[in-house]
């Protein structure tokens, strides 16, 4: 008998397995060449404790977050009390000290069998990459990203490493975020060129000196619709189906754990979230009449994956109107109706009013218990909210979470960047409120997973169901009536990778930063790569080597073996340029940003 009797019957079928990226690669002669830098996104890496109240005895160094998340089942409210941070201060609650994980270890895996970074460092190490050249950057993905050097000095220790690989290696780095690590990343570079106290005091070249490429993986560089939802109601997508599916169960009492409000009370503390919430307003998102992915439809057609720049030729236009500017609207009539038959009347100061839910929902205290129902009903009288207004939207239901979140992010496109207040931290992270560093010959890559329906714009219902529950929630009964609707269960989509919509991965390297403009004026290169989704082909494929999917894509073979020709040494241009499948261009042309 053969070694393995599934793949002895898939190859029989199919052909031969091809090889692994690296394994390819060093057939071809590639080596390791360039240090690589891993920098993992939210909820990806592992969290342990080192210190805990009583509940948490015996579990000293073991993971919370991360692995079988087995302490979440056996004792859930003390699980959500130490994975919670202090509501006022956004670092460490008095008593619980949660700390990442660190090494390569900390984000290859996010629970068993379900690989982040896994398969991308073992094909890195097909040709010669080690320990010794490779770098997790794991950080708390929890705090702000400032918080995260004032902590744990975290911003110092990639910085010295990064340093360490230069200086042992003679080569720059290649640098490779996913997810929120994009954006943790550019806020890395202002602080490692920025002066002491607040900055790294690597001065302006720093960059320059140690960085050949920054390459990308899905990044939300403008921010996510779904943290929206998430921040607001504690749901997206998946959940709002679920909640339908089974009436209650999301929102009951379970051994005294009810789900959707002990997670809503936990992350909004988590003020790296905050980071996620959409940039450049109504400029880039829409307004209530308008979107730059208008005519968009999501059914796709089968695109050839060797295909080049084929704007517009991938998607087929819908005759109907859908306004994505529209982030929230509460009624599916009001998603549709012009703005100017919309009578809203404006929440903003609204008398809030008294919830006596503050007195008896203390475990799962949230700031909607301080809203009361005239809180409530101005939100719903307001009726829909743009990216604009999703700002007030969330100031108003969440005072404090934005009150911290303010000191650490902004979310505007800024009018003069040689101001001196964009100097501050709270920018860093905002491609559209800072600079790219002063290094014209490193390169940037927006490498993103395409042709998957993605979370844009939702349909809200007030939910009066009780005084300790969420007030509003996702209407999933708001549905488009056929397959090729944009709109199921509440949700309107447009193509990305199921997380990060395409005008968010792709519209700072298709144009914010492409050539010299105010946001790149030493002109760095940038290149955008694409890979269509398409499922896994066999069972052996697993969760599919061609995969678009935000998570599933760092087992992409094509996406895999573009790090690795960039490790060993090629530049954008020896790839191919750009490879875009989407609209991303055509979309970013129509959005009247000054350069």
């Amino acid at each position: 008998m053969p070694p393995s009797f599934p793949e002895y019957v898939t190859t029989a079928i199919t052909g031969k397995i091809p090889d692994p990226p690296g394994v390819k690669l060093q057939k071809q002669g590639l080596k390791a060449k360039h240090p690589v830098v891993f920098v993992p996104g939210i909820v990806t890496g592992g969290l342990e404790l080192w210190e805990g109240h009583p509940c948490m005895d015996g579990l000293f160094r073991k993971k919370l977050w991360g692995g079988t998340f087995g302490d979440l089942y056996k004792r859930p409210l003390c699980w959500v009390e130490h994975m919670s941070l202090d509501n006022e201060t956004g670092l460490d609650p008095p008593g619980i000290r949660i700390r990442p994980v660190s090494g390569l270890v900390a984000a290859d895996y996010f629970a068993a069998g379900y690989f982040v970074w896994a398969v991308l460092i073992a094909n890195l190490a097909s040709i010669g990459y080690e320990e010794k050249n490779m770098y997790m950057a794991a950080y708390d993905w929890r705090l702000s990203f400032q918080n995260t050097e004032i902590r744990d000095q975290t911003l110092s220790r990639m910085k010295s490493n990064i340093e360490l690989m230069v200086a042992t290696s003679g080569e720059k780095v290649v640098v490779i975020p996913h997810s929120m690590g994009t954006l943790y990343f550019m806020h890395f570079m202002k602080w490692a060129e920025a002066p002491q106290p607040l900055g790294g005091g690597g001065g302006p070249n720093w960059c320059a000196k140690h960085i050949k490429a920054v390459m990308n993986i899905g990044g939300p560089l403008l921010g996510l619709p779904k943290i929206v939802a998430g921040l607001f109601s504690a749901e997206a997508k998946d959940i709002a189906v679920a909640r339908a599916a089974a009436p209650g169960v999301l929102d009951k009492d379970i051994f005294g754990f009810q789900t959707l409000q002990h997670a809503m009370k936990m992350t909004r503390t988590w003020d790296s979230t905050m980071s996620l919430i959409p940039k450049g307003g109504d400029t880039i998102w829409g307004t209530l009449d308008w979107a730059p992915e208008a005519g968009h439809d999501c059914v796709a057609s089968k695109v050839n994956n060797n295909e080049s720049q084929t704007s517009g030729q991938n998607m087929k236009q819908s005759s109907n109107s859908i306004n994505y500017g529209r982030i929230i609207s509460f009624g599916k009539d009001v998603a549709s109706l012009p703005s100017s038959k919309i009578n809203s009347v404006d929440f903003r100061g609204s008398v809030k009013g008294y919830n006596c839910a503050n007195s008896s929902c203390r475990d799962v205290w949230n700031e909607y218990h301080d809203m009361g129902i005239e809180g409530v009903k101005a939100v719903e009288d307001y009726k829909v909210f743009s990216a604009d207004s999703v700002l007030d939207l969330l100031e108003f239901v969440a005072p404090r979470m934005m009150k911290r979140g303010g000191a650490h992010y902004s979310y505007g496109i800024a009018d003069n960047l040689d101001d001196k207040k964009y100097q501050h931290y709270r920018y860093w992270s905002n491609p559209l409120e800072t600079r790219l560093p002063k290094a014209p010959e490193m390169e940037m890559f927006a490498m993103y997973g395409v042709g998957l329906d993605t979370e844009r714009a939702y349909i809200y219902k007030s939910s009066p169901a009780g005084e300790c529950h969420i007030p509003f929630q996702i209407d999933t009964s708001a549905d488009g009536g056929n397959e090729q609707s944009c709109l199921r269960s509440g949700v309107y989509s447009v193509d990305g990778d199921e997380t990060v919509p395409t005008l968010s991965a792709g519209f700072m390297c298709a144009k914010g930063w492409r050539g010299k403009t105010r946001f790149n004026p030493w002109g760095i290169q940038t290149y955008i790569r694409e890979y269509n989704h398409a499922p896994p082909a066999t069972l052996l494929e697993g969760r599919g080597t061609q995969s678009g999917a935000h998570v599933d894509i760092m087992g992409n073979f094509a996406l895999i073996e573009d790090i690795i020709r960039v490790a060993a040494g090629s530049n954008g241009k020896e790839l191919g340029g750009d490879r875009v499948y989407s609209d991303i261009f055509k979309w970013s042309e129509r959005i009247n940003l000054q350069l």
